[in-house]
C-alpha cells in the first residue's frame, strides 16, 4: 500500500507516493507557489489560500494517478511554518495567508515596542500578526476560526469546518506553553490542539493526518539516525532531539511528538547569503561586460573545487536574527591578499556553517544529516560543513524531506507505524 506526503512551502508545492513497505518515493509532483499576492505594504507578504488550495489538489491528482486511490491508505500534511489564516463558520477562507516573512510584528506599538515585544514573540509568528490585525481593524468581520495553510487543507480535504491543531504547528503561532500544550492567550478563534499524529477524517476513503509544521516534518523525513539535521534553503536551520526544552541563547525549543522536543537554530539567512555574494560577483560581470550574467553558481562551484581555505572570515547574517533584527553581516580580517571573490566564497560557506555550528547545544555528533537544496547541491558546503562539526555528512536519498516526513506521520496517524521512530526506519540514504 502507498501514502502521499503533501509539502506546502513558501515557493513550492510538493506531492510525493510514498511505498508504505520499502519507504521508496514512487513519484513526485511539483509546482511553483505563485500565489504570492502585491500590495502596497512593503512589510506585508500575503499569498492566495485559495490559488494555494487549487495547486495541492492538482499536485494529489499528479500522484494519485500514478496508482489510483484505491492503493493509497493515507494522506499526510506539511506546511510553511508561522504563517496564518482566517476561515468562516462554513469553513472557507475569508482571508489571505500571512505568511512567515510578514513584518508587521517589527512595526511600533507602544510604550516604545514592536507589536511582537509587546506579546514576547516575533515577527511572522501567527499570534503577533493577529495581534497586529486585531489592533488595527483587520480581522475580517465573518472570521469565526485562524489556523496554519496545512491545518485549512486538511478542513478541505475531510470537509471539516474546524481545524484540529497538530502541536507543532500550534507553537509556531508563538504565545504557546509547549510543556502544557496549551495557548498562553486567547483570541477567541483559537482550534482545538492535539499531540498525536492523528486523523482528521477521510478524503475519498483515503485518512488523512493533522498537518505537522514543516521544520519537524523534514527532521521526520532526514532523520533515521541518532544526529541531528542541518538545513539549508533560503534560510537555513540546525535541529536536534532533547528530552527536555532547551533554555539557550539563539535556539528555539519546539514541540515534537508529544514526548520530545525539536530543538531549533535558526539563521534567516542561510542559503541566501550565498546567493546574494553570486549577485554580486554577477553584478560586477555585467558592470565589466554591460551584458545580463544570468548565474554563475557553476563557475563559483568550479572555483571552490580548489579554494578551499581562508583568513578571511564572514558573518552572514544580513538579515538580522529573529532576537534582533537589525543586526547585519559583512566581511572582516580583510587583508590585500584575501580581497578575492574565492577567498569571499569560501569564507561565506564558513560563516554560514559557523553560525549554525554556534546554535548547536547538543554535544558531539559523529554524524549530521543535512537536507535542502542549498547543501545537497554544494559540495564545497558539504566539505565545510563535516569540518566545522567534526562529523560526518549523510544526505538522504529524497529531496522531498518535508513532504517525506509528512507521509511518514500518516503511517503512524493510521496505526501502520507504531510511533515516529519506527516509521523513520523506512529513511533511505544516498
Amino acid at each position: 500500500m502507498y501514502s502521499i506526503g503533501i509539502d506546502i512551502g513558501t515557493t513550492s508545492i510538493c506531492a510525493v507516493l510514498m511505498n508504505n513497505q520499502t519507504g521508496e518515493i514512487l513519484c513526485s509532483a511539483v509546482c511553483q507557489n505563485n500565489s504570492f499576492i502585491e500590495t502596497d505594504k512593503s512589510w506585508e507578504k500575503i499569498q492566495d489560500v485559495l490559488k494555494i488550495e487549487e495547486k495541492v489538489f492538482e499536485a494529489i491528482d499528479g500522484v494519485i494517478i500514478n496508482k489510483g486511490s484505491g492503493a493509497v491508505d493515507s494522506i499526510g500534511i506539511s506546511n510553511q511554518m508561522h504563517g496564518i489564516m482566517y476561515y468562516d463558520a462554513d469553513g472557507n477562507a475569508v482571508s489571505p495567508l500571512y505568511i512567515w516573512q510578514d513584518e508587521r510584528g517589527n512595526l511600533p506599538y507602544k510604550d516604545g515596542k514592536t507589536y511582537a515585544q509587546h506579546l514576547g514573540s516575533f515577527a511572522g509568528y501567527g499570534l503577533v500578526t493577529d495581534f497586529y490585525n486585531r489592533e488595527n481593524s483587520l480581522v475580517p468581520p465573518q472570521a469565526v476560526g485562524v489556523c496554519t495553510i496545512g491545518d485549512y487543507i486538511a478542513m478541505k480535504l475531510t470537509g471539516r469546518k474546524t481545524a484540529l491543531m497538530h502541536i507543532t504547528n500550534a507553537a509556531s503561532f508563538g504565545c504557546f506553553d509547549i510543556v502544557n500544550n496549551k495557548f498562553t492567550l486567547d483570541n477567541g478563534m483559537l482550534p482545538e490542539v492535539t499531540a498525536d499524529f492523528a486523523t482528521v477524517g477521510e478524503w475519498h476513503g483515503i485518512k488523512v493526518s493533522v498537518a505537522v509544521g514543516d521544520n519537524q516534518a523534514s527532521f521526520i523525513g532526514s532523520v533515521g539516525v541518532d544526529a541531528p539535521l542541518l538545513n539549508v534553503g533560503t534560510g537555513s536551520q540546525i535541529s536536534y532531539l532533547n528530552s527536555e526544552p532547551v533554555n539557550a541563547e539563539g535556539v528555539e525549543t519546539r514541540p515534537y511528538d508529544g514526548k520530545r522536543y525539536l530543538v531549533v537554530g535558526a539563521a534567516l539567512c542561510g542559503g541566501r547569503a550565498f546567493s546574494m555574494l553570486e549577485r554580486f560577483f554577477a553584478s560586477v560581470v555585467e558592470m565589466a561586460t554591460g551584458e545580463e550574467c544570468p548565474s554563475l553558481y557553476k563557475q563559483i562551484d568550479k572555483m571552490l573545487e580548489t579554494k578551499v581555505k581562508t583568513d578571511l572570515v564572514a558573518d552572514s547574517r544580513f538579515c538580522g536574527t529573529r532576537a534582533d533584527p537589525k543586526i547585519r553581516g559583512g566581511f572582516s580580517n580583510m587583508s590585500q591578499d584575501n580581497f578575492t571573490a574565492g577567498d569571499m566564497a569560501v569564507a561565506m560557506l564558513y560563516g554560514i556553517a559557523n553560525e549554525l555550528y554556534s546554535m548547536y547545544a547538543g554535544g558531539k555528533t559523529e554524524q549530521i544529516v543535512c537536507s535542502g537544496n542549498g547543501i545537497r547541491k554544494n559540495p564545497a558546503l558539504q566539505r565545510v560543513v563535516s569540518e566545522v562539526f567534526s562529523a560526518e555528512i549523510k544526505i538522504p536519498r529524497y529531496e522531498e524531506e518535508a513532504a517525506y516526513g509528512a507521509a511518514l506521520t500518516s503511517l503512524v496517524a493510521i496505526g501502520e507505524a507504531e510511533n515516529i521512530d519506527e516509521a523513520q526506519k523506512l529513511i533511505i540514504y544516498r
